[in-house]
């Protein structure tokens, strides 16, 4: 074959440095944002902010509360004290000495050495773990370091709930056995340890399942409350039919009357499942609003939350070394035009939140009048062909971008969601059809609960034509049980 020339037309797209930033910037929350510009801030000398100081951010917590950011980099996401020091592992060889559980169950570090080496942040209270909290209450009972260690290795057994799920067998199996045979160490020591620290606070600790929790909460309260025998009869012989709602059945079994039943219950209701839970280090994460959403004259406006954004400028001093040694300045010329690549690309970012914000708010102007009952129908290829993006644009604006709004802190992504088909022709928003289900729940009969198939039907006389097991779908969602574990007496 000879060779030969042939011409041929192809299209591609090449991502350029500068696009490929530009979609990186577009898709962090403005927490990881801050966290990207400091980054380049300490690589880049060109680059520097407008003031001297980091900008301070309008931070609320997770759930919607406003709250102080935190004085370091916003958007980590750390607990307030840093002050985490590991568990030691099970030592064998010093089970019986005194350094196997000579952690202090305090809240730091103490200060220790020259004022240079205090390290403050060591020393911010923090919650107590249930280790801690249980092995100080061991230090302060007469018992033997042999009993205490014995006991110690029951709480390093227990899961974050409190609860003992791991036999003692197991645990026995953690000693050596050589260490057993010498300290005369066998399954009933191993009980005895077991059963003391089912005697500390928080009652109900070292339980080996819900119905052995609630009881050890219940057996102190037999005495002082009238009730206190019954409710703990129904927690040691009938949880599972008080767990699905089977009063006729608990009272018949234990021959009580309503009123017993009830007051039961509610002493029951009083007790912790989870007596575990209240310990340990609380982490608060923090969001940032990128917008914020306000009513004036004209409606609803999406403005950009000023403080969230990075006044960032060039460093006018070495521009202008720049320019004056422009031969020798190869290295700096780079990092110039990488300058001015993140001031735009940060200045782009959040002209799009907005539009997309703005977008998203001239199409719920109901919702932020009435909630979510008025919520609409969206998609994200709504928003898209409005203001001529792509739908991969809309979601990674829409994706960890939140906007303070009159009725809370809402991510965009809240806003779009399914639908189902109404009567009139229209369209009804899931999230409207969930407002009115918990609507109907919360107004119900506690007597007499509404079902699905009877929650489906009062919805389809409202014009709203929704099945049977998506009314489940969505009551499920929402954490709601079903019918029989509502009813009460």
């Amino acid at each position: 074959m000879k060779p030969s020339l042939q011409l041929k037309l192809s299209q591609s797209l090449t991502l350029t440095p500068q696009l490929q930033q530009s979609i990186k910037l577009l898709q962090l929350s403005t927490l990881d944002l801050n966290q990207e510009i400091e980054r380049f801030l300490q690589d880049n000398p060109m680059l520097e902010r407008e003031d001297d100081d980091a900008p301070e951010t309008f931070a609320v917590k997770e759930d919607g509360s406003p709250a102080e950011a935190p004085e370091s980099i916003p958007g980590q996401d750390e607990p307030a004290s840093s002050n985490e020091s590991a568990e030691p592992d099970f030592d064998t060889d010093n089970m019986l000495g005194d350094n196997y559980w000579s952690e202090a169950a305090g809240s730091g570090k103490q200060r220790d050495g020259d004022d240079d080496e205090f390290d403050a942040h060591a020393n911010v209270a923090r919650i107590p773990t249930l280790r801690e909290h249980l092995i100080s209450q061991l230090g302060l009972l007469p018992l033997s370091q042999r009993d205490s260690a014995l006991a110690t290795l029951v709480i390093d057994a227990l899961d974050d709930d409190g609860y003992l799920t791991q036999p003692l067998a197991e645990i026995l199996e953690l000693i050596p056995p050589e260490l057993r045979e010498d300290l005369e160490i066998d399954i009933d020591d191993l009980q005895i340890g077991w059963q003391l620290v089912r005697q500390l606070e928080p009652l109900g600790v070292a339980a080996v399942n819900l119905k052995d929790c609630l009881g050890l909460q219940l057996k102190p309260l037999v005495a002082v409350e009238p009730f206190g025998g019954l409710a703990l009869s129904i927690v040691t012989e009938c949880l599972d039919l008080l767990a699905n709602k089977d009063y006729s059945k608990i009272k018949k079994t234990l021959k009580c009357d309503d009123i017993g039943l009830k007051a039961a219950q509610a002493l029951i209701q009083r007790l912790n499942p989870h007596p575990g839970a209240a310990f340990g280090e609380t982490e608060t994460r923090y969001v940032v609003a990128d917008v914020v959403v306000r009513k004036l004259k004209q409606g609803w406006v999406a403005q950009l939350n000023e403080a969230a954004m990075p006044k960032l400028r060039v460093n006018q001093l070495y521009a202008n070394i720049l320019r004056q040694q422009r031969d020798s300045g190869a290295g700096l010329g780079g990092q110039l035009q990488e300058a001015k690549w993140l001031i735009k690309n940060v200045q782009q970012r959040f002209e799009t939140i907005q539009r997309v914000a703005q977008a998203i708010v001239e199409r719920q102007q109901r919702f932020f009048e009435h909630g979510e009952v008025a919520m609409r129908p969206l998609v994200l290829r709504d928003i898209a062909e409005e203001l001529e993006l792509h739908e991969s644009t809309i979601s990674r604006v829409t994706t960890q971008k939140y906007m303070l709004t009159p009725r809370g802190i809402y991510e965009f992504k809240y806003f779009f969601g399914s639908h189902v088909d109404t009567d009139s022709g229209g369209e009804c928003s899931a999230i409207a059809i969930k407002a009115l289900l918990k609507q109907l729940i919360q107004n119900e009969d506690p007597k007499k609960p509404l079902s699905d198939s009877a929650i489906a039907e009062v919805l389809g006389k409202q014009g709203i034509n929704v099945a049977r097991r998506t009314v489940a779908k969505y009551r499920e969602a929402m954490q709601i049980p079903p019918v029989n574990q509502r009813k009460s007496l």
